[in-house]
């Protein structure tokens, strides 16, 4: 048995929505000891996010899986104390309020690892910390605004388009969960704890592979969004296959190839065609002789073999509603099947990480509200009565079914 890779790694985890949570599921995947905080009356503004099942909401379900749920009120003396304690016994801190929030409360880095010196604490935000725009509001589209991602995607002769998913919220959750397991690293050499600012903004710039340093370089370069055909490569983009869209590349090492499965060998010869400098002038002739070969199948699945046979780049445009009827899907566990007690059977995206030797699956479960108050502060020393008085002065809250 493989002892899952952060086990006893105990986190406090402050988070809400998409950002924090995605960093923070990650952790609890391999085996962290999540300690969900959650605001009364209505916890993690996540749980009423549609669809919802039984009073349930898949969205907090898939977020949220392996943690557990204490409800505090911040806004009582109690439950501040409450915190702070149990911030002196964990070994990482996550959360993604807006910056200056947990410093009012007396939770900032500096004032938790007064207590807790190896303490690591990570922050998700939309611009950072610091910097002028540090306090406005931030959505993950707007991030994908200022990051210059919308800028690159859509039509040239049209409006910017965003990404249709949580691109810099799931984003930036991968990045603070790296950066923790480096911090963690870091802690077990020296003993000394950290803290880490992890932006929206800059998890997406950081995406950027030429974009950013081509106009630095070359004053005529103009960064645009490459509509259906990639701006530095020919062949290059989405074609129209027999039954839906491909998406083939050919860089100088596969154009050879690309010639092969067409049939047609004396493209090689054609002027046109010799150079990807040629081929990007004469794109559309070119799109037009991909696309003609394509219409000659009967289905997109044969043209991808005709192209794989050849050693070509291409794949299919899948709907993510298709992804977990896709065998190499399945056999990667990319996309999982999960059974919550209130929804039943849902089906997931699967750990993005394979590790070897590879721990044993984790049966994890999304929380009720509260659902863990009595055990986590048990663990924290509190008697019974203890736990009494705080749920009755209101500090504590709970739901049995959400």
């Amino acid at each position: 048995m493989v002892t899952p890779y952060l086990d006893g790694v105990r986190v406090l985890d402050f988070t809400q929505y998409l950002a924090g949570p995605a960093c923070t599921r990650l952790m609890a995947e391999v085996g962290a000891t999540v300690i969900k905080v959650e605001l009364p009356p209505h916890g993690d503004a996540a749980r009423s996010f549609a669809p919802r099942v039984n009073s349930r909401s898949a969205f907090f379900v898939q977020q949220n899986r392996g943690k557990q749920s204490l409800c505090v009120d911040l806004d009582t003396d109690e439950g501040l104390d409450l915190i702070r304690k149990l911030a002196a016994s964990v070994d990482v801190v996550v959360e993604n309020f807006s910056p200056g929030v947990m410093a009012r409360k007396g939770l900032d880095y500096q004032t938790l690892s007064a207590d807790n010196p190896g303490l690591v604490m990570a922050s998700v935000s939309g611009y950072g910390q610091t910097g002028p725009l540090a306090n406005r509001s931030m959505f993950d589209f707007l991030a994908q605004a200022y990051s210059g991602l919308m800028h690159m995607t859509g039509d040239p002769e049209g409006a910017p388009t965003f990404a249709g998913m949580g691109l810099a919220d799931t984003n930036s959750g991968v990045h603070a969960f790296a950066a923790i397991g480096h911090a963690l690293f870091r802690k077990e050499r020296t003993g000394e704890g950290s803290y880490i600012d992890v932006s929206m903004v800059e998890s997406l710039i950081h995406m950027h592979e030429s974009a950013i340093h081509m106009p630095s370089l070359d004053p005529a370069y103009e960064p645009i969004r490459q509509g259906r055909h990639y701006q530095l490569v020919s062949p290059g983009g989405t074609f129209q296959g027999p039954d839906g869209w491909i998406v083939l590349l050919c860089t100088v090492n596969q154009i050879a190839n690309l010639w092969v499965a067409l049939g047609r060998p004396e493209l090689a010869d054609d002027d046109r065609f010799a150079t990807n400098e040629s081929r990007m002038a004469n794109r559309d002739e070119l799109t037009d002789v991909i696309e003609a070969w394509m219409a000659t199948f009967d289905t997109n699945d044969q043209v991808l073999d005709a192209l794989a046979e050849a050693r070509v780049p291409a794949t299919a445009v899948l709907n993510p509603a298709d992804l977990v009827n896709q065998e190499h899907l399945q056999a990667r566990g990319a996309i999982t099947e999960i059974v919550d007690p209130a929804i039943g059977p849902m089906t997931v995206p699967g750990f993005p990480i394979h590790y070897s030797p590879s721990p044993d699956p984790l049966h994890l479960v999304a929380p009720k509200l509260g659902e863990h108050n009595e055990a986590i502060l048990t663990e924290l020393g509190l008697s019974a009565e203890e736990i009494q008085s705080l749920q009755a002065s209101k500090a504590l809250h709970q739901k049995p079914r959400s």
